[in-house]
């Protein structure tokens, strides 16, 4: 083990073994010490889903990127292993950027990529990335000798030797494949595509995907592409983005393509791209497919333009709760993993309860829960749930009827810098009726809308005291709530 993952492996056991009990999430996947932000690595070996992520451990700011690595058995309950990997090589001394894995016979694959700079004719330096590789048994890895196995000079021309990252393997009929996020000297987002028998000899396929509108990004972050149903999707997370109606916000975005792959050629022709989250902490999603066939996805719980803690708190960063993807009609819908209903606990249902005005019900607050709210038609013009409210705090979602909107409001949860505090979705579909699925855990909040539609995620900073759930509308209507605390 180098000196440097041995330092990182030491730190993060200090620094957790330091923080207060009760601070962070329960059942989301959260930084041990210090900083992290993309998943990697998101892949069942041996029987266990392994996660691994962006990982800072020495401050809660951006610094070299190392790998942290946490595993489990149900995607609820989650076990912090050692560091993986840290940035100790000359091809990866400016950090170990995102990346995937594999499990290929008994060895469990990482491929990530690696900073480094290299000398201009004219004394400058300049930064490269470049594809590298490392084999383990789920808790020690050590980097190929032959790293790195794809380097930028691979690319064709108009293709960006230092905007080249993120790989994501996967392997089909006996060969391996992986799509790596691609900026074009146009600075316009694109995926490449390489192939492999081997993990180590990578062959450069093609251009799989770019942004040939010039309204997607001027760099495609993250791609993942996967069959569902017998369609083809693509996800990326385009860069610097110009906001476009409610579908697509200003910055970073993540979104997806659905479309018709050939294998043979490569060929992928895409459809429009589509948001794959309308909250405001979002970004970098990748997927895995579990051994019963579901594919499930998990993303950072956070954007790079609004990361914000509680004054004071030793740790940033968390990743969402990992969900089950189906592509049914034209809509890739997203669900919390099935697993997470093994965890609850006191169950409290209202049927028919009245809502006007402000009202509050007996048995419905928390912090720590699962609740679903139906809500009929009617003639109402506003609904509005606060949670994690109390006399000074609160984050709200407000449905106004007549638009088809759904807002998302965080202004009073607590943040005291000037970041993004609302966002609004367009509900999608022809459905009068509405069924709100809220998932709170300490600091975050995920809404499930028509049964996974649509999606909205939001990272809130609220005193834990805050707990109560209050409802209210401009007439009198009548809701079915569920609600369940989980444990």
């Amino acid at each position: 083990m180098s000196e440097k993952l041995t330092k990182a492996t030491r730190f993060q056991y200090e620094q957790m073994n330091q923080m207060p009990e009760g601070e962070k999430p329960v059942f989301h996947v959260s930084a041990p010490a210090g900083w992290i932000n993309d998943p990697n690595g998101f892949s069942v070996y041996k029987g266990k889903v392994h996660l691994f992520y962006q990982y800072h451990p020495y401050s809660i700011c951006w610094g070299p990127m190392h790998w942290g690595h946490s595993v489990t058995d149900d995607m609820i309950k989650w076990k912090t292993e050692p560091v993986a990997l840290a940035p100790d090589q000359e091809y990866d001394k400016k950090g170990c950027f995102s990346g995937s894995a594999v499990q290929a016979g008994d060895r469990h694959v990482l491929i990530y990529t690696g900073v480094t700079d290299e000398e201009k004719s004219d004394g400058s330096r300049e930064e490269r990335q470049n594809q590298c590789i490392a084999f383990g048994d789920g808790v020690t890895y050590e980097k190929s000798p032959q790293n790195p196995v794809i380097t930028g000079d691979m690319l064709p021309q108009g293709c960006s030797q230092i905007d080249f990252r993120d790989p994501k393997i996967w392997e089909e009929d006996g060969k391996y494949y992986l799509i790596v996020g691609n900026k074009s000297e146009k600075y316009k987002g694109q995926v490449v595509l390489f192939s492999s028998s081997d993990l180590e000899k990578w062959k450069f396929e093609t251009i799989l995907a770019e942004n040939t509108s010039g309204k997607i990004g001027c760099m495609w972050e993250c791609p993942d592409f996967f069959e569902l149903n017998g369609t083809h999707i693509l996800i990326c997370s385009p860069q610097n983005m110009t906001a476009e109606g409610l579908e697509f916000h200003n910055g970073h975005n993540s979104l997806y393509f659905s479309g018709k792959y050939e294998k043979q050629s490569h060929t992928f022709i895409k459809d429009e791209p589509r948001s794959l989250d309308y909250g405001l902490d979002f970004y970098a999603p990748q997927t895995t497919c579990l051994p019963d066939g579901r594919r499930v996805m998990i993303a950072w719980m956070k954007s790079w333009d609004s990361c914000v803690i509680p004054d004071g708190q030793s740790w940033q960063g968390m990743m969402t709760l990992p969900r089950e993807l189906e592509y049914v009609n034209g809509i890739l819908f997203q669900k919390p993993v099935r697993e997470l209903e093994k965890y609850h606990k006191n169950p409290v249902y209202y049927k028919e309860a009245e809502i006007k005005d402000k009202t509050e019900l007996p048995g419905i607050r928390g912090r720590i829960l699962d609740m679903t709210v139906e809500i009929p038609e009617g003639d109402y013009e506003e609904f509005r749930i606060d949670l994690a409210h109390n006399e000074s705090y609160t984050t709200s979602y407000t449905y106004y009827r007549k638009q088809g909107i759904l807002e998302t409001d965080r202004t009073y949860c607590g943040i005291n810098k000037d970041v993004v505090c609302q966002r609004k979705m367009k509900i999608r579909g022809t459905e009068k009726a509405l069924k709100l699925r809220f998932i709170l855990d300490r600091q975050s909040i995920e809404l499930f809308v028509n049964e996974g539609r649509q999606v909205s995620t939001t990272a809130i900073c609220t005193p834990q005291e805050a707990e109560r759930i209050v409802f209210s509308c401009d007439r009198s209507i009548k809701v079915n709530i569920q609600m369940y605390e989980i444990a």
